[in-house]
């Protein structure tokens, strides 16, 4: 069986439409979702996209974290049973949502970036890094004016400890996170928040690079591993 994946839409978003074709390029079925939605369709896993979620006018995410769509997928996620991927404005949302902690706020240089950016994977433990090494170098594409990750000393330490930093930004972080976090998992590693866009890096064509594509292809090994197995015969 196909996995299936869900993309929520909001209101502002922008990177919904590449994300369903990073899914699709995976070999997974993306599954259109509306913030409005009140359910999840039954789908394997969700990704929160990049972009302006309600314009962004409270705080990046702040708004969106209350949609009726996030009602499901919060205790799914807390759970540990539903993977969730949030890349830039979705990070931002599972931050607010409490899904993960920490804040993302305006980059260090206070303006906007947008370059393509070598990350290195921290973590090969979640089920969006599966497919990657401990130590791997990737090129993707970093774009956000509020990319800069921050969190208390304590709560840094214990990221670091748990071995939930999933990404770090190579030769520094050009938004100013601290300790280079590019990346960040939950305890059960199935919630994944990536400020990179891995999603604009699936296809050497149209990307600087396919290096992207493990995040997608991982969560597609991840499910089906988890799919239960159909009983037999008798």
């Amino acid at each position: 069986m196909t996995a299936r994946v869900g993309v929520v839409t909001f209101p502002g978003s922008l990177d919904d439409g590449d994300a369903a074709r990073a899914v699709r390029v995976a070999g997974a079925q993306p599954v259109a979702l509306w913030h409005d939605d009140a359910d999840l369709k039954g789908v394997d896993a969700v990704i929160l996209p990049g972009g302006f979620s309600y314009g962004d006018y409270l705080r990046c995410g702040a708004i969106a974290r209350f949609a009726p769509v996030m009602a499901e997928l919060i205790p799914a996620a807390e759970s540990g049973s539903l993977p969730v991927l949030g890349i830039c404005n979705g990070f931002q949302i599972l931050c607010e949502s409490h899904l993960l902690p920490g804040a993302l706020t305006r980059n260090r240089s206070l303006h906007f970036i947008n370059r393509q950016q070598r990350v290195r994977i921290e973590s090969a433990g979640t089920a969006w890094t599966g497919g990657y090494s401990s130590g791997q170098e990737i090129l993707v594409v970093l774009k956000s004016g509020e990319g800069n990750y921050v969190a208390a000393p304590e709560t840094l330490d214990d990221l670091e400890r748990t071995g939930r930093v999933v990404a770090r930004y190579e030769g520094g972080a050009p938004n100013g996170s601290q300790r280079e976090i590019a990346g960040i998992s939950n305890e059960h590693g199935n919630v994944v928040g990536l400020m990179p866009h891995p999603e604009h890096a699936v296809d050497e064509l149209t990307g600087p690079s396919a290096d992207g594509l493990g995040f997608f292809t991982s969560v597609l090994a991840h499910a089906t591993a988890s799919a239960p197995v159909p009983a037999g015969p008798g």
